[in-house]
């Protein structure tokens, strides 16, 4: 038998939910969520102020509705679900053993990793459930693995943020092939981030939003900036895919989704540039949200629900939301093979 040391595995991770749709539930997830210091990048104080302050005394309730819309009787979170189905759907394709946790909630990054660790791997690959790299989701789960790997005297590797991948990439023009025909316009909707945490990814400190082009210029430095910068990667991807779902000039577009609080937001936010398309003429729009990999709150209740109303409210005539891949046997024999290439 081989080495139980040496047994290769991967731990998938995705953001996370509460444990039920109940106020109780989610103000819990949300302190969680929002007290780390990659999502509220603000000193400790600061962060306890506003999130026990400003947000737990509101926001909680009307987050439980939102989640109670989506929530999948007998089953539980969306979020969850997919995220379990495509871990297992992986599995299929892989010869490494795969795992999956959540940076918040349950099961926990390291509960998994304990019950990795007592399983016999001591080699790890953690492979971040975000094609797009940002503090706020890629370098949390990282960090919060490396906290508990530390404690386990785990060897880590990491996947790097995948939106360049050919798989990914590929899954995600064969979506919008499906729609284009029958659609004016098709917009790719990212989850938003403020633009400070831009600039504090950025390595070399010099290049992000330094220049109106920052995100397109080709040099040693912006090739160095753009390895961990959200902007250009969600450019590429909209690009990309657009180019292999060949869609024409002025047919498309990107913007940004989800904001919180009052610091300046990455632009276009998406609710209101639904609403000028619906404005300018747009009467039949297609929505596709390529920031994540498995269907949650954002997608099936902000995008689904409130931005279609707003589209429709708008003059709009005809709404479709593109799921994400989920558990789509194509995406994951390819991430599979992505998983093996590292």
């Amino acid at each position: 038998m081989p080495d139980q040391k040496n047994r290769k595995a991967v731990l998938l991770i995705n953001l996370g939910s509460p444990a039920s749709p109940s106020v109780s539930d989610v103000r819990r997830y949300l302190r969680e969520f929002l007290m780390d210091g990659y999502v509220i990048d603000a000193p400790f104080f600061v962060r306890w102020m506003i999130v026990h302050l400003f947000i737990l005394p509101f926001r909680p309730k009307r987050s439980a509705e939102a989640y109670a819309k989506i929530w999948i009787p007998h089953e539980g979170s969306p979020l969850l679900i997919n995220t379990k189905r495509f871990a297992e759907k992986v599995q299929k394709f892989s010869k490494q053993k795969i795992y999956w946790a959540m940076r918040y909630g349950e099961p926990s990054i390291r509960h998994v990793l304990t019950v990795m660790h007592n399983a016999g791997h001591r080699n790890i690959l953690v492979a971040p459930l975000y094609p797009h790299h940002a503090l706020s989701s890629t370098v949390t789960a990282i960090e919060e693995a490396k906290r508990h790997a530390a404690d386990l005297s785990l060897n880590l590797r990491f996947l790097p943020a995948f939106f360049d991948s050919k798989v990914h990439q590929q899954a995600l023009a064969k979506q919008v092939k499906q729609v284009v025909a029958k659609h004016d316009y098709v917009l790719f909707s990212y989850h938003g981030l403020p633009v400070r945490h831009i600039t504090k990814a950025d390595p070399t400190g010099a290049h992000c939003l330094k220049a109106e082009n920052c995100c397109t210029s080709a040099s040693l430095q912006a090739e160095t900036a753009h390895k961990t910068c959200y902007r250009h990667q969600v450019f590429e991807t909209t690009n990309t895919v657009a180019k292999l779902a060949a869609l024409k000039p002025g047919s498309f577009g990107l913007s940004f989704q989800s904001r919180l609080g009052r610091a300046e937001w990455l632009k276009p936010m998406t609710s209101e540039f639904i609403a000028d398309l619906a404005k300018k003429g747009i009467r039949k729009l297609a929505v596709i949200a390529p920031a994540f990999v498995a269907d949650n709150l954002e997608t099936l209740e902000e995008v689904n629900m409130q931005l279609r109303e707003i589209f429709l409210a708008n003059g709009g005539e005809k709404f479709t939301y593109l799921p994400c891949l989920n558990d789509d046997g194509q995406w994951a024999k390819g991430f599979a093979a992505l998983l093996a290439k590292n």
